[in-house]
């Protein structure tokens, strides 16, 4: 309340109070008793004010999610937060992060030929509906060059074939740690990543697909769907592990068809939904809403 008074009397001297540090914390941990006031408790002491708070026991593992969203007082930072939260982390084992709000997360988005999924997440990006400075468009085709240029976006060729992969792979290593990118988003990005990026990078990779894997794999999924009548179509968004198309998934949609939808309606279709089911991943990921949980995911709505 001291807090509010202060800010209070500044405005009415005239002086605009400072913006708040805005901060997310998310955590787990093995379910006891205690951790949620453990927590707000620490968290009082640094003087925040919660905003928003999420939490899920998954009583299968027997696991703990927590998701808080808290106002900090000007001067608070991540360091005193994580200095602050210490002796409860280590007294519960617990697994945390904090983000500040006020840094925007930086992305690195791939992309080959279709660029549907690339187009969605910039608009986004640029009204302000996805928080995050796109550093870089990377695509095994130059056919994206130009979106990158007018987006103002820095544009990176990678040609990939089999005898170049490793290669590729390393160049594609090295521009993520030259960026600082916190996540790369595969908008459509054809080539498979190996085993050992996807280890690099575990947790900051999404990827989207069309709902028909495994059932319709490889060249047109979208007629061989139609092929075989169904009724149904989707996209899945994921992180990308080892397990092609296997990663804990983020979001998913469907839309119902009909018999009387040609291919090319199902394709339109299609690109429509993955364009919003990547960006709402995104947006979740980058909100820190997600959370692993084995090989599934809590995600805080």
């Amino acid at each position: 309340m001291e807090a509010l008074l202060s800010t209070s009397r500044n405005a009415d001297a005239g002086t605009p109070p400072a913006a708040e540090p805005h901060f997310v914390l998310n955590l787990s941990c093995a379910a006891e008793p205690g951790i949620v006031a453990a927590v707000t408790t620490a968290l009082a002491g640094q003087g925040a004010n919660l905003v928003e708070t999420a939490q899920f026991w998954d009583r299968q593992s027997d696991r703990f999610f927590l998701r808080v969203a808290f106002l900090g007082q000007p001067g608070t930072d991540v360091a005193g937060i994580e200095a602050a939260l210490a002796p409860t982390r280590a007294r519960f084992g617990m697994d945390v992060t904090v983000l500040d709000s006020a840094r925007k997360p930086r992305i690195l988005i791939m992309v080959s030929r279709f660029d549907h999924a690339l187009l969605h997440l910039l608009y986004q990006v640029r009204v302000g509906w996805l928080s995050a400075e796109v550093v870089a468009i990377v695509s095994n085709h130059p056919d994206a060059r130009r979106v990158a240029e007018h987006e103002g976006v820095p544009f990176h060729h990678i040609p990939v074939s089999r005898d170049t992969k490793p290669e590729a792979e390393a160049r594609l290593k090295a521009l993520v740690a030259e960026t600082g990118a916190d996540l790369v988003v595969l908008a459509r990005y054809m080539q498979v990543l190996s085993d050992d990026f996807s280890r690099v990078l575990a947790g900051r990779v999404i990827n989207i697909h069309h709902s028909f894997l495994p059932s319709f794999k490889g060249a047109k999924p979208y007629h061989q769907a139609h092929e075989r009548g169904v009724k149904l179509i989707g996209a899945t968004a994921h992180y990308v592990t080892a397990d092609l198309d296997e990663g804990p998934i983020i979001e998913q949609e469907a839309e119902r068809i009909t018999h009387s939808m040609t291919p090319d309606d199902l394709v339109a279709v299609g690109r429509d939904i993955e364009s919003r089911v990547l960006a709402r991943a995104v947006k979740r990921h980058l909100e820190g809403r997600v959370m692993l949980n084995g090989q599934r995911t809590v995600v805080f709505t």
